[in-house]
């Protein structure tokens, strides 16, 4: 089972993945409407008895405020306030989006894919008394079509939700913070996506690498525990500095382990080797708890700064020679890969926000930069980077929109490469050899209402495929040229 990887955030990070957004509960308030009798001598009676005034309440219904309430099913009939009174959250979201591909790539035309994303949380302070504590339980409900499988064979996905059609168990984890909570302790499934190698101005962008990179998703086992797909684990993090904060954590070393097939997301696998991850987190000029923005005019531009790897020690298969050492394109190969004995890669990631013309106005403009690389003997993958910049508030009395440019780049291993380059000598007649890929991307994200986003978004890959067509790798594959529309409502 092959999945495409996101985090928008959000995004998805899921993407965001790509990371999820958290909701706050909200309830929708009946509209009253009252009339008072105007007096021939005003200054005569400045007060009027209230018998006087006429006030008459009207009953609200569900439709009342639906346009400026936070969730588009506001407190759901009081059952949002009533759970929270016991430290219990419900949130509801949908993504849906129509992409088309317009030229290049295996086929032209669009497709039709969304998520579904559910999730509880329980603060434990409230619904059993036990300070610091959070539970987590969230599930996905993928459908549609995979438009970079069925139309684009491009390494840069095209879309950060795109995965294998299931509906599945996503998180389920437990989380305890100590010392103030200046330490913090998460044990259960959980997707790495929504903490580890995140870029907030990234997040705003559809293609698949902005939320969870490329390097990764194809390097880890089954892209790694990141969406759509989560791993059981611990991570521990802690505030070393105000300034500086550090994660580390230990999971499986393969998510979908020894179930491919697993679809409802319950395989809660422990056999597949271990994975190692920390980062280290370092944010400067950020409004200290509870300080206005706007109350040191001089303060200078917030950004955050990472540093981070991971290791598996799992086995890995050299992607060019065999076991005796012979090219696996070589007609008198085994056809059985020597085998390295673990995987690792280090990364950094870089926030920044760059101009605002005053601390007061929601207008700023932000940029990103993302890298990282690993050993290219044993991995498809050996660099991929990504960097952009994100404008909020571009128009007057628009102040939740962002408008965003970035690039996202792929280059395969060098062992990769030569593999191909083998072929050619072997062989004769035309044949692929994978080097880099680049996507552009340009998107526009409206807020219609607190609830309900719309996206345009357009995309060019150059060098589609790396370089190498995976339908056919004789022939070549055209750039692709993507546009589409995007839609996030809460509910």
């Amino acid at each position: 089972m092959k999945f495409n990887r996101s985090a928008r955030s959000s995004g998805r990070r899921i993407p965001a993945v790509r990371g999820l957004a958290m909701w706050a509960a909200c309830a929708a308030f009946a509209c009253s409407n009252a009339h008072a009798q105007t007096s021939a001598n005003p200054d005569a009676a400045p007060e009027a008895p209230e018998a006087d005034l006429a006030i008459k309440a009207q009953q609200g219904d569900f439709w009342t405020g639906i346009w400026t309430r936070q969730n588009l099913l506001g407190d759901m009939g009081g059952l949002r306030p009533w759970l929270g009174k016991y430290g219990v959250t419900f949130q509801l979201t949908e993504t849906s989006e129509y992409l088309a591909n317009l030229r290049g790539g295996l086929n032209r035309g669009g497709t039709y894919d969304g998520l579904t994303t559910a999730t509880v949380q329980v603060d434990t302070s409230k619904a059993l008394g036990i300070p610091g504590g959070l539970f987590n339980i969230s599930a996905l409900q993928i459908h549609g079509s995979n438009l970079s499988a069925r139309n684009l064979g491009t390494l840069n996905t095209a879309s950060g939700i795109e995965a294998q059609d299931a509906t599945r168990l996503w998180e389920m984890w437990y989380q305890q913070s100590f010392l103030d909570k200046k330490v913090d302790v998460k044990i259960g499934q959980q997707s790495l996506d929504q903490e580890f190698i995140t870029s907030q101005y990234a997040a705003l962008f559809v293609n698949t690498m902005f939320g969870w990179p490329g390097l990764p998703s194809y390097d880890m086992p089954s892209g790694g525990p990141a969406y759509p797909l989560a791993g059981l684990g611990v991570r521990v993090r802690g505030q070393i500095t105000p300034s500086l904060t550090g994660l580390v954590g230990v999971f499986d070393g393969d998510p979908l382990g020894n179930n491919p097939n697993n679809l409802s997301g319950t395989n809660f696998n422990l056999h597949n080797g271990t994975m190692v991850i920390g980062e280290l987190q370092y944010a400067i000029n950020q409004p200290s708890e509870g300080e206005l923005v706007s109350a040191d005019t001089s303060r200078a531009l917030p950004g955050t700064y990472k540093l981070g790897f991971w290791y598996n020690n799992e086995s890995f298969a050299d992607q060019r020679y065999d076991n005796t050492g012979l090219s696996l394109n070589n007609p008198a190969t085994t056809g059985i890969p020597a085998q390295h004995h673990g995987d690792y890669s280090i990364y950094a990631v870089a926030d920044q926000m760059v101009w605002r013309p005053d601390p007061d106005s929601p207008r700023s403009v932000g940029v990103f930069a993302r890298v990282m690389g690993a050993p290219g003997d044993r991995n498809l993958v050996d660099f991929s980077a990504n960097a952009g910049i994100v404008m909020k508030a571009p128009f007057k009395g628009r102040d939740n929109d962002s408008v965003g440019l970035a690039l996202t780049y792929i280059k395969v291993g060098n062992h990769v490469h030569d593999l191909d380059m083998d072929y050619r000598n072997f062989n004769t007649g035309p044949y692929g050899v994978r080097t880099q890929e680049t996507t552009l991307e340009a998107t526009y994200q409206y807020q219609v209402n607190p609830w309900w986003q719309l996206q345009a978004d357009a995309q060019y890959t150059f060098n589609a495929g790396a370089g190498q067509n995976p339908s056919d790798p004789t022939q070549p594959l055209r750039n692709t040229f993507v546009v589409g529309v995007r839609t996030n409502i809460t509910f």
